[in-house]
């Protein structure tokens, strides 16, 4: 277990924390205003993918990606390790306001994908490769008989960003996005509605807070001040929305009624799922998107003691 750990020189230097360009993911720039005992550099990137690419060149030292990203670097074999949960949530399926698909109708779905494979114009959906909403939606997808690999034509839109103006040049019959992104392609009235993918195996499963062992070995009290400010974080977004609004405002620039509407699906939450972990990792080695059973590596990759030392909670009420 981690010992309860006083301030050393190694907190001296500063902790580079990376979190992506997300409604959920922008809260983390709060967090060095909530360290005490460190002093923690917050650094924001375009997408998650980005910020487990700093993580592993170890340019930065703790990182908020998505489980789809732990799991994914864990196949690769990269050095990773869990050490908090943040925010879930912040999915959305849209479509085009010319689709004549229903709110929620899989049926309908699945009927035009077919008919668009059969007619030799495959069905086009947009999402942002490795990115917890990639996951979500074709974990949807699998579930409902349509095989993303097979089925529908993928495209890459690394910037969820540019999500919108892919909708409205036509580019796409489809997006997987994030919030803020969501809300302002709803808002603009660039497209509808048509799901929230949270049955399936990741349910809202969406971010995690990761470091590598290099980083609890040499920094153990800084990765401890890390967490701590986490779970103060998490606290404070469930009692003050207006804080993570502003957060939303000035990583991507959105007004705050794009930002508020953001946060009806997002939720904050600082355990982390072993168990979902590993459903996850399941599907995701259904589709095909993993090569290797990584579940010893989740096991072993999941450390809930500086968590545990934070909120004062054993394992066992924190998700393990």
């Amino acid at each position: 277990m981690v010992a309860t750990f006083s301030a050393h020189a190694e907190t001296d230097a500063p902790v580079k924390l990376g979190f992506a360009k997300c409604a959920h993911c922008v809260s983390m720039g709060l967090v060095p205003d909530l360290a005490t005992g460190v002093k923690i550099e917050a650094i924001n990137f375009n997408s998650g993918n980005d910020v487990l690419t700093a993580l592993v060149s170890k340019s930065i030292d703790v990182a908020q990606v998505t489980y789809l990203h732990y799991v994914t670097a864990l196949d690769k074999g990269f050095d990773v390790v869990a050490i908090s949960g943040q925010v879930n949530g912040g999915s959305e399926l849209l479509l085009p306001n010319a689709s004549p698909i229903a709110a929620d109708d899989w049926t309908g779905l699945k009927a035009a994908i077919f008919k668009a494979k059969t007619d030799g114009k495959p069905f086009r959906v947009g999402a942002s490769r490795g990115n917890a909403q990639d996951i979500h939606m074709r974990g949807m997808f699998l579930k409902n008989g349509i095989d993303p690999n097979k089925d529908i034509q993928f495209i890459n839109i690394p910037n969820p960003a540019d999500h919108l103006s892919a909708l409205q040049r036509g580019e796409i019959d489809m997006i997987a996005t994030v919030e803020p992104f969501a809300s302002q392609i709803l808002q603009a009235g660039a497209g509808k509605h048509f799901d929230y993918p949270y049955d399936q195996a990741a349910g809202k499963l969406t971010n995690l807070i990761v470091t590598r062992s290099d980083v609890i070995k040499s920094r153990p009290a800084a990765v401890q001040a890390s967490v701590t400010a986490v779970v103060k974080l998490v606290d404070m977004l469930k009692a003050d929305q207006q804080v993570w609004i502003q957060a939303i405002g000035k990583y991507t620039g959105l007004d705050q009624k794009i930002a508020a509407a953001a946060l009806k699906n997002a939720y904050p939450d600082y355990a982390m799922y072993r168990g979902s972990t590993q459903a996850i990792a399941k599907m995701m080695r259904d589709l095909n998107y993993i090569s290797h059973d990584v579940s010893a590596d989740i096991d072993k990759n999941m450390d809930y003691d500086f968590l545990s030392q934070a909120t004062g909670k054993p394992k066992s009420e924190l998700g393990y």
